[in-house]
């Protein structure tokens, strides 16, 4: 186990909102409470990358764009334009959705060269990289093929789901992803996380970051439980 204070906790989040329906005064309102609440990053659709970048100048949280999202269904040049104009447009860490089809097809050549050319870029411009897998619709082999892959090209994170799909994070297969990987990759949880017990049980299982949008409630739900239990730190 490891003692975590409440900063700490904080930064895990990926502070959330994809809504295709996100006003500017939504995102200003995001990035205000990414800067109250400390969180690590606000996840975000790839269009407000320069608007959040502008919101949150002269701090340390990050702007993270999704790329290809949520169905990841396009070329790699596409993939890879959007992610240099997310960069160019002040994103700091990168998330972008793996073309599905080529794994059902088991086109594995294809994936590993989408991975490294994105994980390229990010290297490159010295931003972080994530690579959804979109979990839900995939098997347990296809979830650890990807990881294998990803082994091999390191990517800074692989992460569970969109949030937009069929289901999201659950610990079964953060525990997989993180056999796989070890400690070469982190592993970020996404999708359906949305209290305390959840959050902390993500981290347990190996999630090295938590991408929501009740990163408040959660924060403040860990903040009553340190307060009531008179300590400075939590044990996950």
């Amino acid at each position: 186990m490891k003692k975590y204070t409440l900063d700490q906790l904080s930064r895990l989040i990926d502070h959330t909102n994809l809504s295709p329906m996100a006003s500017e005064n939504d995102m200003k309102k995001l990035c205000e409470e990414a800067k109250s609440y400390h969180f690590k990053m606000v996840a975000i659709n790839q269009v407000q990358s320069a608007f959040c970048s502008k919101e949150l100048s002269g701090t340390d949280i990050n702007v993270g764009a999704a790329i290809a999202f949520p169905l990841g269904q396009t070329s790699i040049e596409s993939k890879v334009f959007e992610t240099e104009d997310a960069i160019k447009n002040g994103a700091t860490e990168i998330d972008y959705v793996i073309n599905i089809t080529k794994l059902k097809e088991k086109d594995y050549n294809y994936l590993k060269s989408e991975m490294e050319q994105i994980v390229d870029v990010c290297k490159k411009n010295n931003v972080v990289s994530k690579v959804i897998f979109e979990n839900c619709y995939l098997t347990k082999e296809e979830i650890k093929k990807m990881a294998e892959i990803a082994l091999i090209v390191k990517p800074d994170f692989i992460k569970t789901s969109t949030g937009f799909g069929t289901g999201g994070a659950t610990l079964e297969d953060v525990k997989l992803m993180k056999e796989i990987v070890g400690d070469s990759v982190k592993v970020k949880a996404a999708g359906g996380i949305r209290n305390a017990d959840t959050f902390k049980a993500m981290i347990a299982a190996g999630a090295e970051r938590i991408g929501c949008s009740a990163g408040i409630p959660i924060i403040e739900s860990l903040k009553a439980e340190m307060e009531l239990n008179k300590v400075d730190f939590i044990e996950i």
